[in-house]
């Protein structure tokens, strides 16, 4: 195919009802939002492989199942306007009603508290001991005695709070 034979039919009419797509675009979004919101929440350091691999997957999986027989340009734009409006509409409404917010976000989760690992969290969220004292250490802090809180804060990332009198390692 050159670009001389390119349909421009193809792009400016629809393939499937717009009305549809929007549906198959807010049942598959809502559907992934709540499978990533409940399985997908730590990041001690960032994806790992078969962490993208679940995201690259479930993207494919999804996008046969929204997309459908639909084949032009503007299908597609129907679609991805669709899944925009629910990503703006999900962080403006967690934004004006805090209530809201705890469906959206993971509430954080206390991994350390007062130099005492707490193992029933860490393994609720797999996050093993070489993790989190790698993300210690990365903090500049030597001995978990010294940490008074460590959390997994919502978006996946370690935050540490240092005891009293304690610095950075240098």
């Amino acid at each position: 195919m050159n670009f001389f034979d390119f349909d421009l039919t193809s792009i400016a009419y629809f393939t499937v009802s717009p009305l549809e797509l929007m549906l198959r675009g807010t049942l598959l979004y809502w559907f992934l939002f709540i499978v990533l919101r409940f399985v997908l929440r730590r990041d001690v350091g960032s994806l790992g492989i078969s962490d993208f691999l679940f995201i690259v997957i479930i993207g494919d999986a999804a996008q046969n199942g929204m997309i459908g027989s639909a084949t032009s340009a503007t299908d597609g734009m129907v679609l991805i306007a669709t899944l925009v409006f629910w990503s703006y509409l999900l962080d403006f409404v967690s934004f004006q009603f805090p209530l809201f917010q705890r469906f959206t976000s993971a509430p954080r989760l206390c991994l350390v508290r007062d130099g005492k690992l707490l193992r029933k969290n860490m393994r609720r969220e797999f996050i093993t001991d070489e993790e989190l004292n790698a993300k210690i250490r990365h903090e500049g802090v030597e001995d978990v005695a010294t940490v008074k809180r460590m959390y997994l804060e919502a978006d996946g990332e370690m935050s540490l709070i240092r005891n009293e009198g304690t610095r950075a390692a240098a």
